[in-house]
């Protein structure tokens, strides 16, 4: 395990196909969740939307808000872990403009993620490729 700060580039860079080892990546919601990820030596935390039915308590996904998913991700990114801090947008907090889309996952960068995830067909994402996209700090 590399106490180095495990970084997007560095995921890009790592290939199985080249000899690397398979990245590892577990789901936290919380900062003493993310210690334990962090101690075990993975490579990227998710901080999930599956926040909604494992800690929240609802039936489903749909139920999760951005601020739930920021609130979530700023605990596990006070952890200060070595692994990549990964970020889901939930249900519709991508699906109705280009602007919400930024917005949301401004909202998750600034928790704390150091990337964002999305579930979607690229043919639904109107705004995948756009002119010129925000740059992450």
């Amino acid at each position: 395990m590399s106490n180095r700060q495990m970084t997007v580039p560095a995921v890009r860079a790592r290939k199985v196909a080249d000899g690397a080892d398979p990245l590892v990546m577990v789901t936290a919601y919380d900062a003493p969740g993310a210690r334990i990820a962090d101690e075990a030596g993975v490579d990227l935390i998710l901080v999930g939307d599956s926040l909604a039915m494992v800690v929240l308590g609802y039936d489903d996904t749909l139920q999760v808000t951005i601020e739930d998913m920021a609130h979530h991700t700023a605990a596990v990114a006070r952890a200060k872990p070595r692994a990549l801090i990964v970020g889901d947008l939930p249900w519709m907090s991508y699906h109705v403009s280009t602007e919400d889309t930024v917005r949301n996952a401004a909202a998750l960068i600034r928790a704390g993620a150091q990337c964002v995830k999305l579930e979607a067909a690229v043919s639904a994402c109107r705004w995948w490729r756009p002119s010129s996209p925000p740059r992450s700090p």
